[in-house]
């Protein structure tokens, strides 16, 4: 595959968000030689920060620098990659909320094949792409191929690639803000307004080390008593999936996922938790994982360092009796 292949890199606040190495590898997936360049918005120290972060771990950086990329909008975003990207090259972006508003429209604009939610590349021949998605929240895998021969852009679920670390002397920063900025800055119907942050509740769960997060596994609220004593015995903090939150047993600022907090902890234990890329969208770091589900099936497996098929109302209380008297 002879295609070059960028990646669009989200950031905040000056820095690369997790999923910047994770396209490397998805890349290298693609084609084990690509040339993979990133491809970052924004404006002044914070955008060099980003770049400079950046440019030892992909062979080219291309910037666009501009003050209305403060708080970059994918409407005006696209209109601006389309002046600087080949019409025949792969662009990955991550499959979170900013992607998927940006992708689709992307790929009208350069006429190229659009690919959403991949977990995993299988190879290309002929122009064709083999690549795997999962459907019905991660219970069926499906093989589709895509013709990426005149272009693609594909987004890449978070966590499906473990970040490539391997760094490069050879990157360097383009600086491609005049020829994105040429013919004026596109106009759109969507102007920013405000950033409004996740609320903070009596534990802030993105600052844990260690979290015990406990899905609809747990059947009734009397039962979040067992999780509160697993969490208190291994001096962790309890979090938790939408749907718990959904029926009021715990506060929203204890829920992780793309709806939720992003938490990066060292040590994660997912308890009853089905998996589904929206609440995996919400761990980043690389932690350890444990998976404790009686469904041997679910996707939590998928992304799990250990994984144990048990009932949680069973396993939990012996769980944690073992770990007291293993603290005497």
């Amino acid at each position: 595959m002879a295609q070059q292949v960028f990646a669009y890199i989200i950031h905040k606040d000056g820095v690369p968000d997790d999923t910047a190495l994770e396209m490397i590898a998805a890349a290298r997936r693609l084609d084990p030689d690509a040339s993979v360049a990133a491809v970052v918005a924004g404006t002044g120290a914070k955008l060099d920060g980003v770049c400079n972060e950046l440019v030892s771990s992909f062979t080219e950086v291309w910037k666009i620098d501009n003050e209305a990329l403060a708080y970059v909008n994918a409407e005006v975003l696209r209109s601006l990659l389309v002046r600087i990207l080949p019409k025949d090259g792969i662009v990955l972006i991550p499959h979170e909320h900013f992607g998927m508003d940006l992708a689709p429209g992307l790929s009208i604009k350069l006429d190229a094949a659009y690919l959403p939610d991949a977990v995993d590349f299988e190879g290309v021949e002929d122009g064709k792409l083999k690549a795997v998605r999962e459907e019905y929240t991660g219970q069926v895998s499906t093989h589709v191929h895509c013709d990426i021969s005149q272009g693609a852009v594909i987004t890449v679920r978070p966590g499906s690639f473990k970040a490539d670390e391997s760094k490069s002397a050879a990157g360097k920063i383009v600086d491609k803000t005049a020829e994105a900025m040429e013919g004026g800055l596109p106009g759109g119907a969507r102007r920013f307004l405000e950033v409004v942050e996740a609320e903070v509740g009596d534990v802030d769960i993105t600052k844990s080390d260690v979290l015990v997060s406990v899905g609809r596994g747990i059947e009734d609220e009397d039962n979040l008593e067992i999780i509160f004593d697993l969490a208190k015995a291994m001096g962790a903090d309890v979090s938790c999936s939408r749907p718990i939150v959904d029926a009021k047993w715990l506060e929203k600022s204890r829920q992780v996922g793309t709806s939720g907090q992003t938490v990066k902890p060292k040590v994660y234990m997912a308890l009853g938790i089905s998996g589904a890329f929206q609440h995996v969208g919400g761990i980043k770091g690389a932690p350890f994982i444990i998976a404790i589900n009686k469904n041997a099936k679910a996707p939590i497996f998928q992304v799990a360092d250990v994984g144990i098929v048990e009932d949680i109302l069973d396993f939990i209380p012996e769980l944690t009796d073992r770990i007291n008297e293993m603290k005497g």
